[in-house]
């Protein structure tokens, strides 16, 4: 998601109605101190490598292990020699990273492509596109258009 100023908006407007909800239930108030925790400790560790968190997350801060998520090998591998660098920034901000984990996990499913529909012309209506192929002008204009006519009906033809 690229960045631009109604990507932030609705991220507010959704941490505001979030926020709100845990905070009229007792049990899930209880969360939002652990809540604002991680994402504090989410934004110092952005504002510390801020192009190679873009994909990561924080998946659990305890005991002084510090666990990500990052989305392939090739970002963690990265990561992985920048971590004494995040530590010692992290170590500024006031956290106490004694050791980082890197796990690299799929952050969205992977798509599935839908097959393309293949078309089905007519014999009629390639005939007509091979006639049109053959009387049009031959013009350096339409050399294109009849070459790529010759082909589809070439196409349409072999199957």
């Amino acid at each position: 998601m690229r960045f631009n100023s109604s990507n932030l908006t609705i991220k507010r407007r959704t941490a505001v109605v979030a926020t709100d909800f845990l905070r009229r239930d007792d049990k899930m108030a209880a969360l939002l101190p652990a809540i604002e925790r991680m994402a504090a400790l989410q934004k110092d560790c952005a504002a510390a490598l801020p192009t190679m968190f873009r994909y990561c997350d924080i998946l659990a801060f305890e005991d002084g292990q510090l666990t990500l998520s990052v989305p392939n090998a090739a970002l963690a591998a990265k990561l992985k020699q920048q971590i004494p660098k995040l530590q010692e920034t992290l170590a500024k901000r006031g956290w106490q990273v004694s050791a980082t984990r890197l796990k690299v996990q799929m952050t969205k499913a992977a798509e599935i492509k839908e097959q393309m529909r293949s078309l089905s012309l007519s014999e009629a209506a390639v005939t007509a596109f091979d006639d049109l192929g053959n009387n049009l002008e031959q013009s350096p204009q339409n050399a294109t258009l009849i070459a790529a006519l010759k082909a589809m009906v070439a196409r349409r033809r072999e199957v």
